[in-house]
């Protein structure tokens, strides 16, 4: 008894010190759910990572699922309501709890979705740093009908644990963007101050020698020069914007209809609902905008966009929509240029979905959609 509880503690020792060094969620959550699962001799568990308010939760690790959990890309497990995850909702889980019959396997039974190797019933214990809570630890084994006083007090501790990795590793990734937006913010000031003001004496110099000469070569070449600065000047400004995206202040709507006067478009916008965006959804649907809008003017040869953002309960899409040049393109995975694939990667990064129509001669149309994910759930 006592080798098992010293080994217990060595074992508990490891959890602490890997989740004191994580720095990436989804692979800390699976090591140390593995872990915790050798420690107790059990065999399956799984995490789920829930937004309270929006009532969404997603399955952030697993291991060693059932076939009956894991069949069909584990929709089971990422779709549908449990008991667990609705007491949780309602406020009724806060410690851990004994044992639980299991809704996904029950169901699994019932429909026949594969072998669930005698588990039937859980215990779940949620994750919790302070008044904070982040989710759910599930733990099971076959035929495993009670958990003990040591054992329920030591699925408390790792979830305390966890938990406070877990806020840790937010606050770490939040301080992590606002130190790249104050970079971007230094960069844009400096090709504002340095480059920009370049440029414009370059013009200045240009317009004020073509006064003081009438030779026809010469003031071809000049022209020339004139135009390719006021063309760099366009450049720079677009540029400076995809830095520091002046007017995102004011909401992802007002940011991209500014960006289309920079560019010289015209963007026709139509909003349906009240944008109230998370931080991190906003700056990629401006990204994806402002990819789209650039494709518009160096691609499409149109004036004109319209643009359609439409919030819902659970996401929210935004669709751009041009009459332009089009061009073919037969495979979705096969994209002409990595601007359109990194809009693709963008989305996708958020959990969101994009897609991408175009015929040559009659314009392009460009949709992403992106699901409300609690900002550092991903």
């Amino acid at each position: 008894m006592e080798d098992q509880r010293i080994s217990e503690l060595k074992a508990l020792k490891v959890i602490a010190e890997s989740l004191n060094q994580a720095t990436e969620l989804s692979t800390m959550l699976f090591e140390v759910l593995k872990e915790l699962l050798a420690i107790m001799k059990l065999e399956t568990g799984w995490i789920f990572l829930i937004d309270e308010e929006k009532r969404t939760y997603q399955l952030a690790a697993d291991y060693q699922l059932p076939e009956a959990l894991s069949n069909n890309k584990k929709k089971v497990m990422c779709e549908g309501s449990c008991w667990c995850v609705n007491k949780y909702n309602r406020g009724a889980l806060q410690k851990a709890t004994n044992i639980m019959e299991c809704k996904r396997l029950e169901d699994a039974v019932e429909n026949q979705w594969g072998d669930t190797r005698g588990i039937t019933h859980h215990a779940t214990v949620p994750l919790t740093a302070g008044a904070e809570k982040f989710g759910l630890l599930n733990v099971a084994s076959p035929n495993k009908t009670q958990f003990t006083d040591g054992e329920l007090a030591l699925l408390e501790s790792v979830a305390y644990q966890v938990g406070t990795a877990i806020k840790r590793i937010k606050l770490t990734e939040n301080e992590q963007r606002l130190t790249v937006v104050a970079e971007r913010n230094r960069l844009a000031r400096d090709l504002h101050d340095s480059v920009n003001q370049l440029l414009f004496s370059l013009m200045l110099t240009v317009r004020g020698t073509k006064e003081m000469t009438q030779n026809p070569e010469l003031l071809e070449m000049l022209n020339y020069m004139q135009e390719l600065s006021q063309e760099a000047m366009s450049e720079m400004r677009g540029l400076i914007w995809q830095l520091r995206p002046q007017g995102l202040e004011n909401g992802l709507v007002s940011a991209l209809l500014h960006y289309g006067k920079v560019l010289s478009i015209e963007v026709d916008a139509h909003v349906t609902g009240v944008l109230d965006l998370p931080s991190e959804m906003e700056e990629c649907l401006w990204r994806i905008g402002q990819e789209a809008l650039n494709n518009c003017k160096k691609h499409a040869n149109v004036q004109k966009v319209t643009m359609h953002v439409l919030k819902e309960k659970d996401e929210v899409t935004l669709t751009i929509v041009d009459n332009g040049d089009g061009f073919e393109c037969s495979n979705m995975e096969d994209f002409p240029s990595l601007g359109i694939a990194s809009m693709k990667e963008r989305a996708e990064i958020l959990q969101g979905t994009f897609s991408l129509t175009s015929k040559l001669g009659a314009g392009t149309t460009v949709k992403v959609t992106i699901p409300f994910v609690k900002e550092g759930m991903k």
